[in-house]
C-alpha cells in the first residue's frame, strides 16, 4: 500500500500543497484531476521520490521511503510527462541503464514483463531519437518498471499519443493492477480517467474525493467550486 501523509510543498512564497493525504491500495488506480498549475505534477513528483516535500512522508507497506531516495527509487516507478530517455542511445542501451546492467532481469521482462506487453522487444536496436512519441512512452514505462515495482506513477500518460498506443497502455495498466500493482495518474482525458477505481480533485493545495464516472462538464464545475 502506498500512502502519503501531510504533504506540504511551497515554491517561493506560494504554498502549492497544503497537507495532502492519500492512500492507494494494491490493485487500485487513483486518478487525480485539477486545473493547470494546481500542483498535480508536484504531488506526483513527491509520490515518486523525484521531488522532496517540505513536510510530510511517503510510505510503502508501512515503511517510510521518503527519507531514503534509494529505497524510494526501488519501490516506485515514475513516468513523467517529459521523455526521460537518452535520445542518442538505442532502446536496448536505455533499458540496460535502467536495469543497472542486469541483462538477465532485462531479458526476463522482455519475455514476460512490462517490456513484453508493450512491444518494446521489436525496437531494441533503434535509437530513441528515431522513435515516435508513442514508442517512446512505451519504452519509458518499461524502463520505469524495471525490477517489477509495486507502485506506478504516471503524469499524463496518454498525452499526444495515437488511439492504438493509448489502448495498449490502458491494457497494460489493467494487467499491472490485476497483479497487485498500485497506480496513480493525472490526466485530462476522459477515457483514461474512466479506468480509475478512485478519483480525487486537487484544488487549493488539498485533495478532495470525487465520484467516478463524472462527465467533463461535471469535472469542470468541481474545479470552479
Amino acid at each position: 500500500m502506498l500512502t502519503a501523509e501531510g504533504i506540504y510543498k511551497r515554491y517561493n512564497r506560494k504554498e502549492i500543497l497544503k497537507g495532502v493525504d492519500l492512500t492507494v491500495a494494491p490493485g487500485e488506480c487513483v486518478g487525480i484531476v485539477g486545473s493547470n498549475g494546481c500542483g498535480k505534477t508536484t504531488l506526483l513528483s513527491i509520490l515518486a521520490g523525484a521531488l522532496k516535500a517540505d513536510k510530510g512522508r511517503v510510505s510503502l507497506d508501512g515503511k517510510e521511503i521518503s527519507k531514503s531516495p534509494a529505497d524510494h527509487a526501488r519501490a516506485v516507478a515514475y513516468v513523467p510527462q517529459e521523455n526521460p530517455l537518452m535520445e542518442e542511445l538505442t532502446v536496448r542501451d536505455n533499458l540496460l541503464l535502467w536495469y543497472g546492467g542486469d541483462k538477465k532481469a532485462m531479458e526476463r521482462d522482455l519475455k514476460s514483463g512490462a517490456a513484453a506487453f508493450l512491444g518494446v522487444g521489436d525496437m531494441l536496436n533503434r535509437t530513441v531519437e528515431k522513435l515516435s512519441g508513442g514508442m517512446k512512452k512505451r519504452v519509458s514505462i518499461a524502463c520505469a518498471l524495471c525490477g517489477r515495482k509495486k507502485a506506478l506513477i504516471l503524469d499524463e500518460p496518454g498525452a499526444a499519443l495515437d488511439m492504438e498506443c493509448k489502448a495498449d497502455i490502458r491494457g497494460y495498466l489493467e494487467q499491472y493492477r490485476r497483479e497487485g500493482g498500485a497506480v496513480v495518474l493525472t490526466s485530462h482525458e476522459m477515457m483514461e480517467l474512466s479506468a480509475c477505481t478512485k478519483m480525487y480533485a486537487l484544488k487549493e493545495g488539498r485533495l478532495r474525493a470525487i465520484e467516478n464516472g463524472l462527465s467533463e462538464e461535471e469535472l469542470i464545475r468541481i474545479f470552479g467550486q
